[in-house]
């Protein structure tokens, strides 16, 4: 899988405790507008996705955590390969002291009907909901609103990928 981008605040100490956690990200098109899960609570955009558990494959952590956070079902054989992106900096947790994260991003299709999100705690409490944006709007939401404590870095990559996705003609 190429490369899209690295983020490295390089704030951390290069030899302290590494928590890293890989994770997935689907993206689905549809009409020209891409499906996001926006935080109510926030107000905030992101790919449907996240962490890749113990003895999951990327595929199957990208069709179950679509279903979780979205109600959007993959349809498996559209999945394909678009990109990762590396990010590592200082941990804001009190055990580690630098986070990684390898981003996978598919590109793929759903199911015309929804099924029911199954949202962790921290999600119910942010209010995640699918939309599905004009990529330009996320990107203007993310990088010019005020999100109190939510990771900004975040809330860039997710932004450049959406700004790469429209330069690549995806979008």
């Amino acid at each position: 899988m190429r490369i899209l981008f690295d983020m490295d605040k390089k704030d951390y100490n290069p030899d302290g405790k590494k928590f890293v956690r890989p994770s997935v990200r689907g993206i689905i098109i549809k009409n020209g507008k891409i499906a996001m899960v926006h935080s109510i609570k926030y107000n905030y955009y992101k790919f449907p996705g996240g962490g890749i558990e113990d003895n999951e494959s990327k595929i199957e952590t990208l069709i179950r955590e679509v279903r979780e956070e979205s109600g959007l079902i993959v349809k498996a054989d559209t999945i394909k390969e678009y990109g990762s992106v590396h990010r590592i900096q200082k941990s804001d947790q009190n055990d580690y002291d630098v986070f990684v994260q390898d981003n996978f991003y598919y590109i793929c299709d759903t199911e015309q009907s929804l099924c029911t999100q199954k949202l962790d705690d921290y999600e119910k409490e942010e209010n995640y909901t699918l939309e599905f944006i004009d990529p330009q709007k996320a990107i203007q939401v993310n990088r010019c609103e005020n999100h109190d404590e939510i990771n900004q870095d975040m809330l860039e990559r997710e932004a450049l990928v959406l700004e790469l996705l429209i330069e690549d003609g995806i979008l």
